[in-house]
């Protein structure tokens, strides 16, 4: 009877998938648009032939024994040798100029998008690991006896989760970056990082004092002392009950990540401004934008989820 209900409210929950994109496909029919998803594949990945172009004005010299082409500049100096190419522009003895195509060459490369995509999981990755770390000791310091440090912690959550993070990031680029003679993406990085250490230290703070102080006590009781306590036996278990909004406030750091296209950081997202400009395809650019964005949270969701899993096994 349980399978027979799971199959049901599975079934019903294809067919409001499936209905939901029939109106989205029906919506997109009304709008005097026309669609052009070829022109986003090669800003994606790039598969035309490259050309490979003369660095100065000489003579074109083609070796047909071993598939070569020297290029012979006519003031003097080293020639060129390219063996490399897949087609040739040019005829043995010919005259070539500075900036002529003499051959090509065909092979796949990556394109602005994919890159721009490889820098936003770069920058996550990076900003992720800072806030893991600044996050778990303005946690601890949050929960600590001393005063002084317990207050400065809180001064620190409560003015980075009170200002929003595109003002974190101009003031990180455009004053610490310019005292500290930051670069953009460190300053992006920083800027994110610090941000995100704040939500984190409050997501550790929780997760600690979730724990029974009976714990704690019954650690020190066996002659720990409050570090290997708090590391051995509090941390922990602390760790497992905090991965759920640990993983929603990693992936809210992806998402948040599009904000350092603003300091001129080519992003996903800035390199989707960049291709819409280039093929005036804005639906199409920015609907492959969005897939990829989903593809990346989805992915750090699936292995949270399987994270989960596994440490659930284990207890």
């Amino acid at each position: 009877m349980r399978s027979e209900n799971r199959a049901l409210w599975q079934s019903v929950y294809l067919v409001i998938v499936v209905a939901f994109c029939a109106v989205v496909y029906a919506s997109s029919k009304h709008i005097n648009y026309n669609w052009n998803w070829q022109r986003v594949v090669p800003y994606l990945i790039n598969t035309e032939p490259q050309s490979v172009r003369a660095p100065f004005d000489g003579t074109a010299k083609v070796s047909t024994d071993d598939k070569t082409l020297t290029l012979v500049p006519d003031a003097g100096g080293e020639p060129v040798v390219v063996k490399k190419f897949s087609a040739i522009s040019v005829n043995d003895g010919d005259l070539i100029f500075e900036g002529d195509q003499v051959a090509t060459i065909s092979n796949w490369r990556i394109g602005p998008i994919t890159e721009g995509m490889i820098t936003t999981l770069e920058i996550s990755l990076a900003s992720l690991v800072f806030a893991v770390i600044i996050g778990l000791f303005i946690g601890l310091g949050r929960i600590s006896r001393n005063l002084a440090i317990r207050q400065l912690c809180i001064t620190y959550i409560e003015i980075i989760r009170g200002t929003p993070l595109l003002v974190q990031i101009f003031i990180f680029y455009f004053f610490i970056g310019t005292v500290l003679s930051l670069d953009r993406f460190t300053a992006g990085v920083a800027s994110l990082a610090v941000f995100t250490a704040a939500y984190v230290a409050e997501i550790v703070r929780s997760g600690i004092q979730s724990i029974p102080p009976g714990q704690m006590e019954a650690a020190r009781s066996l002659g720990m002392t409050y570090v290997q306590a708090m590391v051995n036996v509090i941390l922990p278990q602390a760790f497992k009950r905090t991965l759920p909004p640990m993983a929603g406030q990693f992936i809210n750091l992806i998402k948040d990540s599009s904000l350092v296209s603003v300091i001129s950081i080519t992003d996903l997202t800035k390199a989707g401004r960049e291709v819409v400009s280039a093929t005036f395809a804005p639906f199409e650019v920015w609907f492959t934008v969005a897939l990829l964005y989903l593809v990346m949270t989805g992915a750090l969701s699936w292995m949270i989820q399987r994270l989960e899993k596994k440490l659930a096994a284990s207890d």
